[in-house]
């Protein structure tokens, strides 16, 4: 109603044409002196004046739910892009509708419910992970959160809570959340506590040696193996066919510096999130965790591929006592999308 409104007053606005006339004449000399000018304005009132520029658009530009005007004004000015954007409370694409279900506050905390539903095929169930694909635009400081909480399967409905705290004085109230999601991760595999078809002990003589700059890692020793510089992994080899997951190579398997290193690689992981970990049992059963673990990236002419690295203090000659397990998750199916709604927070009643 609001763009129709708009583009009939707009619609209703001639120049002058004398003055169109005296534009056209000016227009030589205007450009000539556009430099100079720009050079005279202090860079405070032209930043004033692009924001004023913005805004001055945004309602009509908004209106019509311009992702580069409202994602230009939101750089600028949170405040403004979310006054300006209409509240919608629903979005359908690609066959997937999202929707917002409830909102409301109680103190400085935000509890949304958001739902995701199939309309069209089978690609919602269970396992559904937005992953890092979801934005929370709001205008005032605040950390969030989002988590799957319920799976409808008669409907292909998977519900999302969303948990927004505020920073500040708790005054939300009002307030538009803008929240959008561009892809999303379904039908997983879960690979739980399953033996890797190894035979350790033909692993201990060492295996090839590399120095990279590690990306992350964790673990109790972590710290202590680690330096911000460098880390000592294993060269990648060829995929090991036993490896009974899909989605994850097995790299490597070998010794270096008296520790046992396990090695997997995973392609395109920014578009699977396949991931897991190692561990080993002892003869007992008795289940023995990495000392630490690392990550590193390589990129080539096949594209990303993410490492992980496993590290076990366990020495050589004690290995043939262990056997080597792990969990495991991948994705099955990954869809994409432009899903965005709009909504005012109101306080519980």
């Amino acid at each position: 109603m609001f763009r129709e409104k708009y583009m009939h007053m707009n619609h209703q606005i001639f120049p002058d044409p004398e003055l169109m006339d005296q534009v056209l004449k000016s227009a030589h000399d205007a450009e000539t002196r556009k430099r100079k000018i720009f050079r005279l304005i202090p860079k405070p009132v032209a930043a004033a004046g692009l924001i004023c520029l913005c805004i001055s658009v945004a309602a009509p530009t908004l209106a019509a739910t311009s992702d580069f005007a409202y994602h230009a004004l939101y750089q600028i000015s949170p405040g403004a892009a979310q006054f300006f954007i209409p509240v919608q409370k629903s979005d359908d694409d690609n066959g997937i509708r999202m929707e917002v279900i409830s909102a409301y506050l109680h103190g400085n905390t935000a509890e949304i419910y958001i739902a995701m539903q199939d309309l069209t095929g089978d690609r919602i169930d269970s396992s559904t992970d937005l992953y890092d694909s979801y934005s929370i635009n709001r205008a005032f400081d605040s950390s969030a959160s989002c988590r799957l909480v319920e799976y409808d399967e008669a409907t292909k409905t998977a519900t999302f809570l969303i948990m927004i705290q505020e920073q500040g004085s708790g005054n939300m109230e009002g307030d538009k959340i803008t929240f959008s999601v561009r892809e999303f991760l379904s039908h997983k595999n879960y690979y739980e506590n399953i033996e890797i078809p190894v035979d350790l002990p033909s692993f201990t003589a060492g295996g090839r040696v590399q120095t990279v700059a590690a990306s992350g890692g964790g673990g109790m020793y972590y710290e202590k193996h680690w330096n911000e510089s460098s880390a000592d992994t294993l060269v990648p080899g060829q995929p090991m066919k036993e490896f009974p997951v899909d989605g994850i190579d097995l790299t490597g398997i070998g010794y270096i510096d008296g520790r046992l290193h396990v090695q997997t690689a995973v392609p395109n992981r920014l578009e699977n999130d396949n991931h897991g970990f190692f561990y080993l049992k002892d003869a007992e059963g008795n289940d023995v965790n990495e000392a630490y673990g690392l990550y590193f990236i390589s990129s080539g002419e096949s594209g990303r591929v993410d490492y992980h690295e496993s590290v076990f203090d366990i020495p050589a000659e004690e290995i043939a006592a262990y056997k080597l397990y792990g969990n495991f998750v991948t994705a099955g199916m990954r869809t994409e999308g432009n899903w965005r709604v709009t909504f005012q927070l109101e306080r519980e009643k």
